[in-house]
C-alpha cells in the first residue's frame, strides 16, 4: 500500500471508531481481557495525540522526550474527543511530506511510518471495538478491506514480531523452524517467516515451511494479533509450531 492508501484506512476505520454509540461504552471486548469499548476509544485516541505531538516536535526530536498528551475524557464526551483527536492526526500527517524524517520506536523513521503505523493500529482496535458492540447484541464487525489486512500482516511481521522475538526470545520450539502465512483473497499475501540465530527473518513470496496457515487476510491479520483463534485459520503441517507463534507473539 502507499502511504497515501494508509491514510485513507486511518480516515475510514478512525471514523468507524468514532461512530460507535455512546450507550454501548460499557460493552466489554471479548478478545481483551479487562477492556470495555470506551477503553478501546481513549487509548486509540491518545496514542493518535502522541504521535500528533512526536510528529509536529520534527524530525530531530527524541521519542523518549515527547510530551505525554492528554487523556481523553471519560463517558460519552469520548467519543468527540476521540474523534477531535483523529481529525488533527490526520492534518497533522498531511502537513508534511511522507519521507520527512521522522523519530519512531523502531529507530528513526518517516511520516509514512506513522501513517502506516497509525492505520493499522486503528484498524485493529476499531474490530476490538466492533466485536465490543457485537458481544452486546449489536451487528457483526464490518470487514477490514483485504488489501489493507494485509498491508498489516506485513507490518506485523517485518516490524512487530522481529522486535518482539530476537535471537535471545525465541521459543526453542521455533528455533530453526519456518511457518509460511497466505493470505486467500488478496494478490501477493504470503510470507515465510524463519527462525534461526540471527532472530525472524520474513520473506514475501509462495515458499515451504514447516506449516502453513491460510485465510483471508483479515483473518491472518486479527489471528497474529490475538484477537482471533488459530482454530479460525487453515493449518497444514506441524500445528505445534504456528501455536507457538501464537502463543510467543505477545505484542
Amino acid at each position: 500500500m502507499t502511504p497515501d492508501q494508509h491514510l485513507e484506512t486511518l480516515r475510514t476505520e478512525g471514523l468507524r471508531l468514532a461512530a460507535m454509540p455512546a450507550v454501548a461504552l460499557d460493552a466489554h471486548v471479548p478478545t481483551v481481557p479487562g477492556w470495555t469499548l470506551e477503553r478501546v476509544v481513549r487509548h486509540t485516541g491518545r496514542v493518535h495525540r502522541w504521535v500528533r505531538t512526536t510528529l509536529a516536535a520534527g524530525p530531530g526530536a527524541e521519542l523518549d522526550g515527547a510530551a505525554q498528551p492528554e487523556s481523553l475524557p471519560r463517558g460519552p464526551d469520548c467519543l468527540p474527543a476521540y474523534r477531535e483527536s483523529l481529525e488533527q492526526l490526520l492534518a497533522e500527517i498531511s502537513a508534511h511530506d511522507f519521507d520527512r524524517g521522522a523519530p519512531t520506536f523502531a529507530g528513526p523513521g518517516t511520516v509514512g511510518f506513522w501513517a502506516r503505523r497509525q492505520a493499522h493500529e486503528v484498524a485493529v482496535h476499531r474490530v476490538d471495538a466492533a466485536d465490543a458492540l457485537h458481544a452486546a447484541g449489536g451487528p457483526p464487525p464490518e470487514d477490514i478491506s483485504a488489501e489493507s489486512a494485509a498491508d498489516g500482516v506485513d507490518e506485523w511481521a517485518r516490524l512487530m514480531l522481529v522486535r518482539a522475538l530476537p535471537a535471545d526470545r525465541i521459543p526453542p520450539e521455533l528455533h530453526g523452524r519456518t511457518v509460511h502465512l497466505h493470505g486467500t483473497d488478496t494478490a501477493d499475501a504470503e510470507w515465510l517467516l524463519r527462525f534461526g540465530p540471527e532472530g525472524v527473518t520474513v520473506e514475501a513470496g509462495h515458499a515451504k515451511g514447516d506449516v502453513a496457515v491460510r485465510g483471508t487476510a483479515q483473518e491472518l491479520l486479527l489471528t497474529m494479533w490475538r484477537r482471533r483463534p488459530l482454530a479460525a485459520l487453515e493449518v497444514f503441517g506441524d500445528v505445534t509450531v504456528a501455536q507457538r507463534l501464537v502463543d510467543a507473539a505477545r505484542i
